[in-house]
């Protein structure tokens, strides 16, 4: 049994995860609903992930923010926007592209009687607003990211202001010191949960196949394959984005597997940023660049989010007979560009963005409650792109930030 078990550790965590992944879909297959018996275990994996996100954050910001000039985040802060801003509004237009390429939902016909009640959309003033959090431990509570990301970076710059103060030098460097360790601390703690991460894949994909079964896949598969279509191109891009900034491909998905499996099966972004966040740590890359550029990309960059809707306001118009004219794409690139801003960090937030496209463009919302049956079959992959373009994004801007420093 020792054996068993040392074999176990010692085997490296990419080849633990897609054994994890291949009996969890032979399980799945073969047990049907039954497989659900399974859920707590993966429910067990999401709750450790969870667990760890406010520490890793908090104090890996905090450190990140005294290891840089103060000028340097204000400038990496800039282009980590406009990177998610611009490559949201590109993956909407490989999205339309790819789907008016295939024209999924043509032939079929729309169940009007079925009707769908669509989460109420935020508004992007109130999640302006949420980045400031009336109370810190509010924001711990609810997992409020943009709230945790904005209290490290206030603490961080408190806490290097006291470090270069000659009245409390001392005592800053005594704080730091204490946050640092307690970074440590956590990634010690990382490096135990990444042993369970291949048995909470296991019973997550298990759990998934069973319930989505094969009838829907069949019923829906055209609209599933022309979106993992879209999302492979996109892939495509981020590699020619790499290789423009002399990023070896290679390395990079060597080390970004593991989130983006994860991401693909749990299909949460916030869930996995603790591997996400590990990934970034053994690609090399600056502390203070992906202790706040990752957790941002969590909650506002959704590249496959944004591919999603596309393709489903493509499938939408052809299932009603009115396929999409040129402008319409322009008004779905826009506003769904600016919905996967406002809608940052709300729980169903790509229902939210699909019913704020259709209603701008007057296509049914019965058709959303249709999307809804294939929403954890074109999640997984949405989740896995999201979390790729947060680290792809981040990559690139590391390098920039050397060549500007060197």
């Amino acid at each position: 049994m020792k054996a068993i078990w040392r074999g176990y550790i010692n085997a490296s965590l990419i080849l633990k995860i897609t054994i994890a992944l291949i009996l969890g879909i032979i399980v799945g297959v073969i047990f049907g609903k039954d497989a659900a018996v399974l859920a707590p275990f993966g429910d067990i994996l999401i709750h450790l992930l969870k667990f760890l996100i406010i520490p890793l954050i908090l104090f890996t910001l905090i450190v990140g923010v005294n290891q840089t000039k103060i000028g340097n985040l204000g400038r990496m802060g800039g282009k980590v926007f406009l990177y998610y801003l611009l490559t949201s509004a590109l993956a909407i237009v490989v999205g339309i592209a790819v789907a008016s390429l295939f024209d999924p939902g043509t032939g079929m016909t729309l169940d009007t009687s079925e009707k769908f009640d669509v989460p109420e959309n935020p508004g992007t003033i109130s999640v302006l607003l949420s980045i400031i959090p009336e109370n810190i431990f509010v924001a711990f509570s609810e997992l409020n990211l943009l709230g945790i990301i904005f209290t490290a970076i206030v603490f961080g710059i408190a806490i290097s202001s006291l470090r270069s103060s000659k009245e409390h030098a001392e005592l800053g460097e005594h704080v730091y010191k204490f946050i640092d360790g307690l970074n440590e601390a956590t990634l010690s703690i990382m490096k135990v949960i990444l042993q369970y991460v291949p048995i909470g894949i296991f019973a997550i994909i298990a759990k998934t196949v069973g319930n989505q079964g094969a009838d829907t896949l069949l019923s829906l598969g055209n609209m599933i394959l022309v979106l993992y279509v879209a999302l492979l191109v996109q892939v495509g891009i981020y590699v020619l984005f790499m290789l423009l900034s002399k990023i070896k491909p290679g390395k990079f998905f060597t080390h970004a597997r593991t989130p983006m499996i994860t991401a693909f099966v749990t299909q949460s972004s916030s869930g996995t940023l603790p591997l996400t966040l590990n990934a970034a740590k053994n690609l090399g890359l600056s502390r203070s660049l992906y202790g706040f550029s990752l957790p941002l990309g969590a909650t506002i960059n959704m590249d496959g989010a944004a591919i999603r809707i596309a393709v489903s306001a493509v499938f939408a118009a052809n299932i009603v007979g009115d396929p999409l004219s040129f402008t319409d794409m322009l008004q779905v690139v826009l506003v769904g560009t600016l919905a996967s801003v406002g809608t940052a960090g709300v729980p169903g937030a790509g229902i939210i963005m699909i019913a704020t496209v259709f209603a701008q463009l007057g296509l049914p919302m019965e058709a959303v409650g249709l999307l809804v049956a294939i929403d954890a079959l074109v999640g997984m992959g949405c989740t896995a792109l999201n979390v790729t373009g947060d680290l792809v994004g981040t990559s690139i801007i590391n390098k920039s930030e050397k060549k500007q420093t060197a």
